[in-house]
C-alpha cells in the first residue's frame, strides 16, 4: 500500500501550530509529510503564509519523517538560491528532503513586482529554472542567460545525495511534459479516471520516481460540521486551475467565491464524518498504483483529524486487502 503522509498547510495555520500539528501526526502513525510554500494565502480567511523553508528545518530536526515542499523557483525564489536552500536541507537530513517544483501562482510570485508571465513563457522559465538547478546540485559553476540570468553560481556545500526534484502537476499534458527531467511527480487528488490518466501520461512519457497524490478532504465529528469547515476554509477549490494561476490576491479569490454554496464546495472534496467513507476514497486511489498519498483536512483544528485518522484510517489502510473495512 503507498506511504501515507500528512499535509502541513501554511495558508491556514501558524507555523508553530503546524510544527506541533507534524509532531503529532507523526506519533499517530503518519509516514511522512509535506508543505506548501506560499506568500499569501488563498482566502483572507484562512489568515496565514509562513515562511515555509524555516518551518522545514525546525519540522525535520522535530521528527524523523520525510519531509517535502512544493514551491516555484524563477520568480520570488532565484534558482540559484532556490538550489542552495534544496541544498542544505539535503546535506543537514540526508535522504529525508525532497522538492515539488512547479511553474507557480500569481497571488504568489506578484510580490516581487515584475510581471506575471504567460503560460508559455512560465513553462520556459521553469525548464530553465530546473536545468540551473541540477547543474548546481551537480556541482558545477553556473553561468545562464534566458528567462533567468545566472552569473558564475557554485554551491559550495551539497549534500552526497541531491534531493530528488519532482514535478507538481495537475494536467495529463503537464504530467507528460515533465516526465523528462522529474524524480517522480505530485498532483492533486481527481476523478478517478482522470486521476488513471494522468498517471498513465506520466508513465507513458517515460516519468520515473513515486508518484504523489495530495487529497484534501474535511473531517469532523459531524457531516455538517465537515462540510461547514470545507466551505469556510477551502472554497478556493471550486476556481479552475488556469484561473487559479492569474488571480494576484486572495481577496479576488474570495471575491470570485463569494456565492459558493457549502454543497458546492462539499462537492469538491471528500467531507465527511464517516472514517469509513474516508478509507474507501483513499482505497480506491491507492487501486490505482499510486506510492505516495498525502492527506490534507482543510480545517485550522487538526489535532481530531490526526488523532481519528491514526486510531482508525491508517490502520486499516496498511492493512488493506479487498474488503478492507475499519475495526473498532
Amino acid at each position: 500500500m503507498p506511504l501515507v503522509g500528512f499535509h502541513a498547510s501554511h495558508e491556514q495555520l501558524p507555523p508553530s501550530a503546524l510544527l506541533d500539528a507534524v509532531v503529532h501526526a507523526e506519533q499517530a502513525g503518519f509516514e511522512a509529510a509535506m508543505c506548501s510554500d506560499h506568500w499569501a494565502p488563498w482566502s483572507v480567511r484562512q489568515g496565514h503564509s509562513g515562511y515555509a523553508w524555516a518551518w522545514l528545518g525546525a519540522a525535520l530536526q522535530a521528527t524523523d519523517l520525510s519531509l517535502g515542499v512544493v514551491t516555484a523557483p524563477g520568480q520570488r525564489y532565484h534558482p540559484a538560491v532556490a538550489a542552495q536552500k534544496i541544498a542544505t536541507l539535503g546535506e543537514m537530513y540526508p535522504g529525508r528532503f525532497w522538492a515539488a517544483i512547479g511553474s507557480g501562482e500569481a497571488v504568489n510570485e506578484h510580490i516581487t513586482g515584475e510581471p506575471w508571465p504567460d503560460k508559455d513563457r512560465r513553462d520556459r522559465r521553469l525548464a530553465e529554472t530546473i536545468d540551473v538547478m541540477r547543474r548546481l546540485l551537480a556541482g558545477e559553476t553556473v553561468t545562464h542567460e534566458g528567462e533567468i540570468s545566472v552569473h558564475e553560481a557554485r554551491l559550495w556545500t551539497r549534500p552526497d545525495e541531491a534531493p530528488p526534484l519532482i514535478a507538481a502537476a495537475v494536467s495529463t499534458e503537464t504530467a507528460a511534459e515533465t516526465a523528462e527531467w522529474a524524480d517522480g511527480v505530485i498532483t492533486v487528488d481527481q476523478e478517478r479516471d482522470a486521476l488513471r490518466e494522468f498517471i498513465d501520461a506520466y508513465r507513458g512519457a517515460g516519468g520515473r520516481g513515486p508518484i504523489c497524490v495530495q487529497v484534501h478532504l474535511s473531517w469532523a465529528p459531524t457531516d455538517d460540521e465537515a462540510v461547514a469547515i470545507a466551505h469556510d476554509q477551502w472554497r478556493q477549490s471550486l476556481v479552475p486551475p488556469h484561473l487559479a494561476w492569474e488571480l494576484a490576491s486572495p481577496e479576488a479569490f474570495d471575491e470570485r467565491t463569494a456565492g459558493a454554496s457549502p454543497s458546492e464546495v462539499a462537492d469538491t472534496l471528500l467531507a465527511s464524518s464517516d472514517p469509513q467513507r474516508h478509507l474507501d476514497a483513499l482505497l480506491e486511489i491507492a487501486d490505482l498504483g499510486v506510492d505516495r498519498i498525502y492527506l490534507h483536512h482543510v480545517g485550522q483544528e487538526q489535532r481530531g483529524f490526526i488523532d481519528t485518522f491514526g486510531a482508525h484510517v491508517l490502520p486499516a489502510l496498511r492493512a488493506a486487502g479487498p474488503t478492507a473495512g475499519l475495526e473498532g
